[in-house]
């Protein structure tokens, strides 16, 4: 029997409260991924293309998400008291925000497989016996015991619907849950993507993780300059990135891809060039666990370099006297949202979700947020290209009730180390 989540399950915490997991109200897979992306016939390119990519991304994407909390929060100003609508994902930011206390975090998506994460990560946080074991699970690779940590800690406490994910088998006969005895942060599709990146890059004579040796961010820009660069002016990489389906393995749909074409120079080689230039360059290696993922395909240890907030030691009590805020929801966002009272949201947190969306999504989707957002509530989001996507689509009456703050949100864009975005935005809501 394959079990799925519940289109609408009531949660207390990260507990469902709910017995039937069968029937009509179930998310059959790729089927909610696929309204959010299909835009064009199911039999022309794009449509195929669209449908190609709805299938991929059913399955786990982000196994760590690639926004950066530390910016997050301060856009936010996040705070205690604070209610929060984000888009799940990999989970590690909504940890993060733990940090802050805020009263309430919803956490949706439409990823059953980022939902098995999201509450996965929940349970270890409460029941995992030290920061140590917790550091061990998510932080480091190669630890071989980590199945045997859930199977005892964890999965007792998972509900069933998660615990059936993490325990299936595949075709050798392994669960899902073995990759955290290896290195979980290089598999999903962004895994397998970095690790066709590695594989390109060795084909031109190109070692990536060269660049953990650097020193300082004028010995990142030499290796760079001299190493990486030169890569993306190759025929063959130029020609392969051409091809929408390159990028799947980044979670970008082929709209999305459009839109972040316009940022370059009509190439994609030349917009992946200079996203890459950012992380390589723009950050000291100490203080970027994103650079870490990319080059090293690790995280640092403790102590060697700056790790996601939810790993660092000082976080953890906070953390855990605070996880059961959180509700992880699988659900679409706009009709979760519409089933929220006015005014009681205090802060979104979209991702680039928005760039998958038409026109009639995103005025359907500021509606919602319009509606439930509270006197001052902040809305953030980043984009594939630099400018917002919303003036000209979104309706003015609805913009017309928010303030956009321009040059914080290119100072915050500019401050973002995982650097694959055009765009960060930052939307304050008004006094009415």
């Amino acid at each position: 029997m394959t079990l799925r989540y519940p289109l609408a399950a009531k949660q207390t915490g990260n507990q469902l409260v709910m017995t039937d997991l069968s029937g009509e109200l179930v998310f059959r897979r790729g089927k909610e991924v696929g309204k959010a992306v299909y835009q064009n016939r199911p039999l022309s390119k794009a449509g195929i293309s669209e449908r190609l990519f709805a299938l991929l991304f059913s399955g786990l994407v982000y196994p760590q998400i690639w926004e950066d909390p530390d910016v997050d929060m301060e856009a936010m100003q996040l705070g205690q008291g604070h209610r929060i609508v984000t888009i799940a994902s990999g989970g590690c930011n909504i940890l993060a925000y733990l940090t802050r206390s805020p009263e309430s975090i919803d956490a949706i998506d439409l990823n059953a497989a980022h939902i098995a994460l999201n509450r996965m990560k929940l349970e270890a946080v409460r029941h995992l016996p030290s920061q140590a074991d917790l550091f061990r699970f998510f932080g480091a690779a190669d630890t071989s015991h980590n199945s045997q940590a859930y199977d005892r800690f964890i999965a007792p406490h998972l509900d069933a619907v998660s615990r059936h994910y993490w325990e299936r088998r595949n075709w050798l006969g392994r669960r899902r849950i073995a990759v955290f005895d290896r290195n979980f942060y290089q598999t999903g599709l962004l895994g397998l993507f970095i690790a066709m990146g590695h594989r390109t890059a060795k084909f031109f004579g190109v070692d990536p993780a060269g660049i953990m040796k650097a020193k300082s961010l004028a010995d990142q820009r030499r290796f760079f300059n001299e190493e990486l660069a030169p890569v993306f002016e190759k025929p063959l990489l130029k020609w392969a990135t051409s091809r929408k389906a390159s990028l799947f393995g980044l979670g970008i749909p082929p709209a999305q891809y459009d839109s972040l074409i316009t940022s370059g120079d009509g190439t994609m080689a030349s917009v992946l060039k200079a996203r890459l230039e950012k992380l390589a360059c723009d950050f000291p290696l100490q203080t970027n666990y994103f650079a870490w993922q990319a080059f090293a395909r690790r995280y640092p240890d403790p102590g060697e370099a700056a790790l996601p907030a939810y790993l660092e030691k000082r976080n953890y009590e906070t953390i855990r006297n605070n996880v059961d805020r959180v509700a992880i929801n699988h659900a679409n966002l706009i009709e979760f949202l519409a089933a929220k009272d006015a005014g009681s949201v205090d802060r979104f947190v979209l991702l680039d979700a928005q760039d998958w969306m038409t026109d009639d999504q995103l005025n359907a989707l500021w509606a919602e947020i319009t509606r439930t957002a509270s006197t001052g509530a902040r809305v953030i989001f980043r984009t594939a290209a630099e400018p917002s996507l919303l003036p000209g689509r979104v309706s003015n009456s609805l913009l017309d009730q928010w303030n956009y703050e321009d040059e914080a949100s290119r100072e915050f864009s500019a401050r973002d180390r995982s650097a694959i975005y055009g765009g960060f935005h930052l939307y304050v809501k008004r006094d009415a």
